[in-house]
């Protein structure tokens, strides 16, 4: 049975740690004796299982546990030894022990994150298995000819900024990046702090809608040289009323120019027309890196990133430049949040947003007509609209309506003022947050995101007439009054 095992877990470590695994097998096997073979049967059968796909169906919680228990029994620090380092997996709390399933050595080496970690074989093969069945997901989410990914243990604009500094060293003299412009400060902080200087894209206003200014990205190309130009930054999903970035038209201008080009896609993944867009830009141009959140699109706690390429010797480099050991949380939680969904219930959450969006849409027009307010016609936008807000029947700024609604426990909508302004890294933003310098509405955004519901929705809509009424008025609004107050509608 050993053997077999160790034959099954061949893609995920090299032949140099497979004895390593069988001396902490035998060394297990003094205390457990008969129970260790039923645990490696079905460690067996399970790595077996798995064959780099995410299950068809979902896995109860009790069948989860369990496999990842059984996989921290391979780490050091659970297999009894002297450990004589300065980090021994030593883990003082009980509480914290349980909520990380016994992994206590994280994941990679130092300088390299996807490294097998010799203290850590069980944490190894997890980041290994996570970082397929990822792969399995992008691909099954629209991307099919991603080669390679893996995750990343910062959020998205820390992954953004080490994928940046890992092209650098690539063209040590390029000092530029081109950015199409998108109102989020770490996408703009990423850049800076690569030591890069960004050259700001304005969108075009077609209509209602923000689009990639493309003339201008080609101007600046010639104007400042291709050879002093690193990479152009691309985005797919982001807040209404801009649209995702041309990104097909922008591939083709980086194969052109042989420029890097890393595409934003924080939360991109749960829409299939973003990852359309990075296929189709894939396919007809050059896009090398893609990098999406996990939080948003996976429903986790925040803490972590994907990041993902079309070649496996660039992806590999960018998980090199990791400085140091990583932590494993995110993989754990990806793992578990995988097993448990399955094919089938990712899929459906995927046709259930779209659903969410169609539903909301009709809601906020409804809205809008009665308040006289406009649904602004975002047609290359499918998570994210918006709605006008006019202070023709209020004298108050239309921030305070974003805190009228806080107060209701309404989270995730953005009131947007045309006329703020916001510094960052030493550059000012006209009309921030509206993505462009004299945008001709005030709004509100919000969004349809995976996980959301009609109760949600219908919730929201509810607490926002209440609170849009109160502020066009001059009452103060308390949330708990208004929802006790039926008659006020």
């Amino acid at each position: 049975m050993d053997n077999d095992i160790l034959n099954s877990l061949s893609q995920y470590l090299p032949s140099a740690y497979k004895n390593r695994f069988v001396d902490q097998n035998q060394k297990i096997k003094k205390d457990l004796k008969i129970l260790l073979e039923t645990v490696l049967n079905i460690l067996y059968n399970y790595v077996n299982y798995f064959k780099g796909k995410i299950p068809e169906k979902g896995w109860s919680k009790i069948q989860i546990n369990y496999f990842l228990y059984l996989l921290s029994l391979f780490e050091c620090n659970n297999i009894d030894g002297p450990g004589l380092g300065e980090r021994e997996g030593r883990v003082y709390s009980s509480l914290i022990e349980n909520v990380s399933y016994g992994f206590a050595h994280g994941m990679g080496r130092s300088g390299d994150l996807t490294a097998i970690q010799p203290k850590a074989l069980g944490s190894s093969v997890l980041s290994k298995l996570c970082n397929k069945l990822i792969l399995n997901l992008i691909r099954l989410s629209g991307i099919k000819s991603c080669k390679t990914c893996f995750v990343c243990p910062m959020a998205t604009g820390m992954s953004m900024m080490l994928v940046l500094l890992s092209f650098k060293k690539m063209k040590t003299h390029a000092k530029y990046c081109i950015w199409s412009r998108i109102d989020q400060k770490s996408c703009f902080k990423c850049i800076v702090n690569a030591g890069l200087i960004p050259i700001i894209i304005e969108n075009e206003l077609v209509d209602d809608e923000l689009r990639t200014n493309i003339p201008q990205i080609k101007h600046e190309i010639e104007n400042l040289g291709k050879d002093n130009i690193l990479c152009i930054i691309s985005t797919t999903s982001c807040f209404s009323p801009r649209a995702h970035d041309r990104i097909d038209t922008i591939a083709k201008i980086c194969q052109e120019y042989e420029l890097f080009h890393m595409v934003n896609n924080a939360y991109g993944l749960q829409s299939s027309k973003c990852c359309h867009l990075i296929e189709t830009g894939n396919r007809t141009g050059r896009i090398d890196v893609f990098v999406q959140s996990c939080d948003k699109n996976l429903m986790i706690p925040v803490g972590g990133s994907i990041i993902a390429g079309f070649s496996k010797k660039l992806v590999n480099e960018i998980s090199s430049a990791y400085v140091g050991r990583a932590s494993n949380t995110p993989s754990i939680h990806l793992c578990i949040t995988l097993l448990e969904m399955g094919v089938q219930k990712y899929l459906e959450l995927l046709k259930n947003r779209k659903q969410m969006y169609t539903y909301l849409h009709q809601a906020i027009q409804n809205v809008a007509q009665d308040f006289g307010e406009k649904l602004l016609e975002i047609p290359h936008n499918s998570i994210s609209m918006a709605m006008t807000i006019t202070t023709k029947n209020t004298s108050k700024n239309v921030t305070e309506l974003g805190g009228y609604l806080y107060n209701c426990n309404v989270t995730g909508v953005r009131v947007i003022d045309k006329k703020s302004t916001k510094k960052i890294e030493n550059t000012f933003f006209l009309g921030y947050g509206s993505h462009c310098n004299n945008y001709p509405y005030s709004y509100v955004t919000v969004a349809a995101a995976i996980g959301q519901t009609t109760q949600e929705i219908d919730s929201f809509i509810k607490k926002f007439r209440k609170s849009y009424f109160k502020w066009t008025t001059s009452a103060k609004t308390d949330c708990r009054i208004l929802e006790n107050n039926q008659d006020s509608d």
